[in-house]
């Protein structure tokens, strides 16, 4: 208005004061908008922030309450991807490309509303060409969204791959494994970079028609008002006001455009999160799940179980499965591998459902209890320990949050480990590297054991417990588990049959179901399976195994 005024008015007049006051006024205007502008930057980046930090929140949480199935079939690395790359599409969406979107749209409809204050007839002219500007947009939208997410996905297959190996990083060196792995990641973003390359691509067709069609439609539109000012039916003022809020109009569309395809990238990537969170948990409602028994005595009855894992539902690991552990007793489990043993374990944690036949704990079906309630009262000491990249403590307080450290050093003392933690650096506030691998194998088992002492519980799973201890600390924190299984429902797991001699009974598993049952003694003179596994073991023709059972 102050441009259409002072070339209607001011400068034929010469009035100075006229053209101050308009100035001044512009001036005010501008401070107004910079101090908008750098409010609408804070609150929005601030509100992207929250967004996207709830966001994150929300599916890792979910994430970690997925079933065991869900990580069966997707890997690792990929899921990390989501989380990070894929939520950082979708903040700077929210944090930056929104707020773009959101001045410029303002911006286009001001605009838009005062060129029809100025010359109505002209801005009828441009609103038209408007659907002929948004047609495209919309077509080569949904083109920007469908490659983003092909270039997304591909990422994040070579993210997973590049986590796995660099986790692997020891396997891959003693193999002489780089350059084959090197060549294959290449590989992987080559075909992520020709993904990404196919959407900006495409996003630049978007940009380069969109920008043809607005400042065609405006040069359009400027000729014809050009004319009616050769012809008095417009003023030159009005003309020039005009013009100013077509090239804001018009540059507004334009700048919209171009965030049209990160809005469509980033809707991809904010897809890819919400297909995590549609994931189902398969947690059991609590008002439908039986109490367990207070308090839990242990016993475990298993009975006629059939299971076959869902990624290969042809193939039955358990066929039949019957077994019974009663309140305190230990039981191990002994078989070739593949007999379905670790599968018993994962069933006993709620990991499956049976498909058919029914597991028990103090005669409470596992398919009516609360997953959260039964493994609160399960301990579980695994082959492959996992030992996170944070302190000795923590990963020892791990099974029980809240543990003081005096009962960590005991839970750590019976476990055999106090000794060799106490002469670390910093002893138990030494944070180990990721997967504890500045760490023994025999050092993750006893501190594996020790989280397992600490929780407390009356059930007992141990997969191979003390498989990788030397001779002397097998004996020492044999001794520990001794104190610990000591009125404990406990399944050992076990293929060295030394680790099983004291057992209350030995079910000896193959084909997944109970073949022979028995005492150590009693298996061996049966000649059966048991009596194979230990002659193939011992390296003897039986002699040592009768002379131990003796």
């Amino acid at each position: 208005m102050a441009v259409r005024r002072m070339i209607d008015n001011g400068f034929t007049q010469a009035d100075g004061a006229f053209i101050n006051r308009y100035f001044l006024m512009v001036m005010v205007l501008a401070i107004a908008l910079a101090i908008a502008s750098a409010l609408r930057y804070y609150y929005v980046t601030a509100l992207g922030e929250r967004i996207v930090t709830d966001l994150r929140s929300a599916v890792f949480g979910h994430i970690a309450r997925l079933p065991a199935t869900f990580f069966d079939c997707n890997r690792s690395g990929e899921i990390a991807s989501r989380l990070t790359a894929d939520a950082a599409q979708v903040k700077s969406a929210v944090s930056l490309t929104a707020s773009v979107a959101l001045r410029n749209s303002i911006l286009c409809l001001g605009a838009l509303s005062m060129m029809f204050v100025t010359s109505p007839g002209l801005s009828a002219i441009a609103i038209g060409a408007i659907p002929l500007i948004i047609a495209p947009l919309i077509v080569f939208g949904r083109s920007v969204r469908k490659k983003s997410r092909a270039a997304q996905d591909s990422l994040a297959s070579a993210s997973a791959y590049a986590a796995e190996i660099i986790a692997a990083n020891r396997t891959l060196q003693s193999f002489n494994g780089e350059d084959a792995a090197h060549q294959k990641y290449a590989g992987d973003v080559e075909f992520s970079y020709r993904k990404a390359i196919a959407a900006a691509r495409a996003r630049a067709c978007l940009t380069g028609v969109a920008i043809t069609l607005i400042f065609g439609s405006v040069v359009g539109v400027l000729w014809i008002g050009a004319h009616s000012v050769l012809t008095g039916t417009l003023s030159a003022g009005s003309l020039s006001q005009f013009l100013i809020y077509s090239v804001i109009a018009a540059g507004s569309l334009g700048s919209l455009s171009e965030v049209w395809g990160e809005l469509a990238q980033a809707t991809g990537a904010a897809g890819r999160l919400f297909e995590l969170m549609q994931e189902p948990t398969y947690q059991r409602d609590p008002r439908e799940c039986v109490p367990m028994a207070n308090p839990v005595r242990g016993a475990i009855d298993i009975a006629d179980v059939h299971f076959s894992y869902p990624g290969a539902p042809t193939q039955e690991i358990l066929q039949g499965l019957s077994m019974r552990v009663e309140p305190g007793e230990t039981v191990a489990l002994v078989g070739p591998s593949g007999s379905g043993k670790s599968t018993v374990f994962s069933m006993l944690l709620g990991f499956y459902d049976v498909q058919a036949g029914a597991i028990s704990v103090d005669g409470a079906d596992l398919r009516l209890l609360s997953q959260e309630d039964l493994r609160r009262n399960v301990s579980i000491v695994p082959q492959d320990v996992t030992i996170f990249a944070t302190s000795i403590f923590e990963n020892i307080a791990f099974g029980r949050p809240g543990a003081t450290r005096e009962e960590v050093m005991a839970a750590a003392v019976k476990a055999q480990a106090h000794d060799f933690v106490v002469n670390l650096p910093s002893g138990y506030d030494t944070v180990v590297g990721e997967r504890g691998l500045t760490l023994s194998g025999g050092q993750r088992q006893r501190l594996a054991i020790a989280r397992a002492i600490l929780k407390d519980t009356p059930i007992l799973l141990l997969d191979e417990a003390t498989a990788s201890l030397d001779a002397e600390n097998e004996f020492l924190v044999q001794r520990g588990l001794e104190e610990l299984m000591d009125n404990r429902s406990t399944i050992v797991i076990a293929h060295r049959l030394a680790t099983v001699l004291k057992a209350d009974r030995i079910l000896v598993m193959d084909k997944g179901r109970i073949v022979e049952e028995g005492t150590h003694a009693t298996l061996l003179r049966q000649g059966g399976l048991y009596t194979r596994l230990a002659e193939l073991q011992f390296q003897t023709d039986g002699s040592y195994c009768e002379q131990d059972a003796a």
